[in-house]
Formats: structure tokens, sequence, C-alpha cells
């Protein structure tokens, strides 16, 4: 099906330009050769890439869609299929926000409404290749949809948990794509533990929190501006929830730095909802400070993760390029949806905390600036 479908293969000469070995970041161990375990089966430990991407421009694929013109920087086999629904090259658009100009990226206009998209169709591809029918995965609503459809379109079937206070129109849209809902009550952590047993007892657990394969996809942000702005940015803001598209942007500029197209990487700058914000909490009070973390209820659902999973690798990324981790209040991120509604961007609350978090520093940072819009409005309850 190739471009518009999307289940032609890599050829061989795009992936093994720079072929990228994925190993536990405990023992070492190599990923497995076989099957699609989310952790290290000898230590637990969880898996990364060892080796990161070279940005090669020249090399783009102009004839693979959105995400899929950098799929040499991937990492996978040259039997994997390119799952795709048009994902990526997202629109990038400039507007004003306290006397500076400030451009939007666009991500919440990806195929299901989310950024969520560039990490499930790599990882999805991944899953296909390796023969996976089945998998689970648990999710507050857009990493559960996005898995849901791309499951969908590559032929797996999919079971997502989510924990009861799940926005209505994510689990519809979930279910709308086939996907078997587990509903979990209480906090999202719970749906995390229960999804955790489910692998226990023998089920493909494709976790868009353990597995790296989505970061790789998330990393694309970075190729895209980089292109779009045609120089880099000054500063990037992005929500942090489990943490992984800062991570991927960061890992996407280095990639460019090695390059040697650039000399130093952006201001990144990670945005968490003040209730629930445990990577800030480390930043500001050391990597014991994750111990005091609440998981109280925020109107930033998406981002309500009490223990993300990479929180010290994103930690010390963050703190070796002189990067910035925020935290900001309901009050100021529901001010934020509305002042971003009022100029014709519909976005969840969840996305809207970047605006909130660049009030903070506006002014102290360096210019262009990039807000990473990552969710679409349109899939939870308006807020009056």
């Amino acid at each position: 099906m190739g471009r518009n479908g999307s289940r032609g293969n890599i050829s061989q000469q795009e992936q093994t330009k720079n072929m990228i070995d994925i190993h536990c970041t405990s023992c070492n161990a190599p990923y497995p050769e076989g099957g699609a375990p989310f952790q290290c089966d000898l230590c637990g430990g969880i898996f990364d890439f060892r080796s990161l991407p070279i940005y090669r421009e020249s090399e783009e694929n102009q004839t693979h869609p959105g995400i899929w013109r950098y799929c040499h920087q991937f990492g996978l086999p040259d039997t994997a299929p390119i799952i795709s629904l048009g994902e990526g090259m997202t629109p990038l658009i400039w507007t004003t926000f306290f006397g500076h100009q400030v451009a939007l990226k666009m991500d919440f206009l990806n195929p299901t409404g989310s950024f969520k998209d560039r990490g499930s169709a790599v990882l999805v591809s991944f899953l296909h290749d390796r023969g996976i029918g089945l998998a689970v995965e648990d999710s507050s609503g857009n990493a559960g949809a996005s898995f849901a459809a791309y499951a969908a379109r590559g032929g797996i079937k999919a079971r997502v948990y989510v924990p009861d206070s799940t926005s209505g129109p994510k689990i519809a849209q979930m279910e709308a794509y086939g996907a078997q809902i587990v509903r979990v009550p209480g906090q999202r952590s719970n749906a995390a533990d229960a999804v955790r047993k489910a692998a226990e007892m023998g089920e493909i657990y494709a976790s868009h929190a353990f597995l790296p394969h989505g970061i790789i996809g998330y990393a694309t942000v970075a190729y895209e501006l980089w292109e779009q702005l045609g120089s880099m940015p000054g500063t990037v803001l992005c929500p942090v929830g489990q943490g992984n598209l800062l991570l991927g942007i960061g890992r996407g500029f280095e990639a460019i730095r090695t390059a040697g197209l650039i000399s130093k990487l952006p201001l990144l700058v990670g945005v968490q909802s003040q209730v629930c914000a445990p990577i800030w909490e480390m930043s500001t009070f050391g990597k014991h400070g994750s111990s005091i973390v609440s998981e109280s209820e925020t109107i930033a659902e998406g981002i309500r993760i009490k223990k993300p999973i990479r929180a010290n690798i994103l930690l010390d990324f963050i703190n070796m390029n002189d990067g910035l981790i925020l935290a900001t209040d309901d009050e100021s991120i529901v001010k934020s949806y509305r002042k971003l509604a009022k100029l014709g961007i519909f976005v969840e609350p969840t996305s809207a905390v970047v605006h909130a978090g660049l009030k903070q520093i506006i002014g102290d940072v360096p210019e262009p600036i990039v807000l990473v819009l990552t969710g679409s409005g349109l899939k939870v309850q308006l807020i009056s």
C-alpha cells in the first residue's frame, strides 16, 4: 500500500545506514530477537537505545508520508512494514503572547488528535514485524486512542486499560477503533498496575512508557521544527507526563547537533500540573523528591503520572543541557485553555499547560519560542 496506506516495507538500504541497538539500561542485555517484552527478562530493567541516530537531511525519503521521511532514523529492521495514517508534518503557525512572537507546533492535528501518533506508528510497525496479534496498553486517553487506531490499521487486536475518570470522548474513540476497554477504578496508577498484572499473565504489553520505540518517533518533532523554521528554535516547551515527548524532542535536536548542523540544543522546557509534578519535584528538591508527589485530580488529565518510567533519564538529559521543568496550577491552565480557544486553537487542557508555563519565563528565554500543542480539545468535555 505504500504511501497512502502503508504496508510497503522499509528498504534495507534505508535501514542499514543507521541501525540502532536497543539494550537494557541496567544490565546492558540486548533486546531479544523475538517477542516484544516491555522490560528486561534478566533484571527487570527498562530498555532504551544504546546509540542515537545522526540526522541526515540529504537522506530524507520524500516518497514516504509524514514522519516516515525519516525512517532511516528509526532502527526498524528492513522487514518492518510502514503502518501509517499520515502522521507528522503538522503545521507551525505564529501568534503573539505576552508581547512576543511565538510559534505553535500544531501536533494535535495528527490523525487521532494527539502527538502520540508519531510514537504509535513506529511502535505498531515494530509489533507487526514481530508477528504480534494481540497487545495490551494502559492510558488516560490519548495514548490508548492512538494505539487502538494504529493497531487497527496494522491488523492487531488491542485491549486498553483506562482509569474510570478518563474522558468519555476518548473512550468512545478507542472503542470506535475496535479496542476492548477495561475500566479500572481509582487513580491513573491503578490502570498501570492492572495492565502489569495482565503482562505477568503473558499478554504482550505494548507500553508507550516502557518501550523506547515511541521516543524515536517523537524525535521527528525536532526534525520538522528545524526544517519549518529554517534554523534552530531558541526555546521549546511541551507538556510532561511520562516525559517521553520532551526526551524524544531533545534527542532529535541532539541528532541534529551530532550531524554538525547546530552547536547546541535549544532550551528545552517541560511543564507539569502542579498537583502531580514528579519531575518538577525531582528537579527542585533532588531525585528523591518524587517520593512526596501526590496524584491529585487535575484538569490536565493527560499528564497525571505519579511515577514516570524514564524520570531519571529525562532529568539527566535536561540537566546536562541546561533545560527547565516548570509546574503550573489548574486555574492558570484553564485561563490558557480559554486564551488559546479565543485564537481559534482548540486544544485539551493538558496542551494548555505550555502557555501557562510560558507566562512564567517569557522575556528570559531565547527566541524563537515554540509551544508544542499535543492534544485536541474535541476529545474532552468542554470547559465553560
